[in-house]
């Protein structure tokens, strides 16, 4: 049995928005020994570097020389590139959603990882979330499923539209959560503020008759992220921002008639769930490091990873009506 307690060696690539969030949890992970860190803009490299007291190193390569394993969070026109790599040295891989930009490439990268005995591990950091964690609990039979991700428009994320930038989280999480296959699917969208689609609806119809509804939007002068299972028996609504979770039971409903007017009326049980709070991006390299150093089962296989790409391209096709997204 692996010794539980020993440091997993890690660098990280790539320093941006993500990137730094990245280098900030595994310094402070006591079972990991954060080597140093690669960016393509060397002062950026020297800054993070200098903070956390670690290496800038001067090349992918160099870095991987040196590492058991890296996360990678580089614009996703480089995860093949940079994962391929990593693999290819013996290097685990922690590489942030979406996994790549064909599924091409993904049947690739997961195919060096199975050969080769490592842990390729995309990073969905919503998975992690204490209360999509509790939700996979107390969902058993899903009717209907409806999630809103919705934030305003910042020109930070460039490379991609809000399918591949926030609806691949829902997709993730529903996808796992429904435990049926896919029967059908449909995405609607458009440009507003870039050159990719800034609001999204995919509509998903599962083999087991569930039935939900992602919306995703990143013009919107309003922050939500929220999700809600409909059940036979139970209506569970939960908050991604503050980890929250409410089941409503039994409920009712009635007409009020007075003499001036009509009132709607509307009562149910409400249980608020109590739920474990922490860092999700700590738990999730804290997963990471259980599958390398304690040989545990990874949350979600690769398969998984796969299908999610493939139904948000088939998304992206759809709404650009593009032949070219593989």
């Amino acid at each position: 049995m692996a010794n539980q307690t020993r440091k997993l060696k890690m660098g990280i690539i790539g320093t941006g928005h993500m990137g730094q969030y990245h280098v900030n949890v595994v310094a402070g992970m006591a079972n990991h020994d954060l080597v140093g860190i690669y960016d393509s803009n060397p002062d950026r490299a020297k800054e993070i570097a200098a903070k956390y007291e670690v290496d800038a190193f001067e090349s992918v390569e160099s870095l991987l020389d040196q590492v058991e394993a890296v996360t990678v969070a580089v614009p996703t026109f480089l995860h093949y590139e940079i994962a391929k790599a990593a693999l290819e040295k013996g290097v685990h891989v922690l590489l942030e959603k979406p996994i790549t930009q064909t599924l091409e490439q993904a049947l690739e990268i997961t195919q060096i990882a199975r050969s080769k005995n490592l842990f390729l591990q995309v990073g969905h950091v919503e998975r992690f979330n204490g209360a999509v964690m509790e939700l996979g609990k107390i969902v058993t039979e899903p009717r209907l499923i409806q999630s809103h991700r919705l934030s305003p428009f910042t020109p930070r994320i460039s490379d991609v539209g809000v399918v591949l930038d926030l609806l691949i989280h829902d997709l993730d999480i529903v996808i796992n959560l429904v435990r049926a296959p896919v029967r059908d699917f449909q995405a609607m969208g458009s440009k507003i503020m870039s050159n990719s689609e800034d609001v999204a609806v995919i509509n998903l119809a599962f083999e087991n008759g569930c039935i939900a509804c992602l919306t995703g939007s990143r013009v919107s002068q309003y922050k939500a992220r929220t999700l809600t299972v409909t059940q036979d028996k139970s209506y569970i609504f939960l908050n991604y921002a503050n980890q929250d979770i409410e089941i409503h039971r039994q409920a009712s409903s009635a007409y009020l008639m007075t003499p001036d007017e009509i009132k709607y009326s509307q009562e149910s049980f409400v249980e608020k769930l109590y739920v474990h709070k922490d860092n999700p991006l700590r738990s999730e390299h804290q997963h990471f490091y259980d599958c390398i150093v304690k040989g545990e089962t990874p949350m979600v296989q690769n398969e998984k990873d796969i299908e999610t790409l493939r139904i948000a391209l088939e998304s992206l096709k759809s709404i650009h009506g593009s032949t070219n997204v593989r």
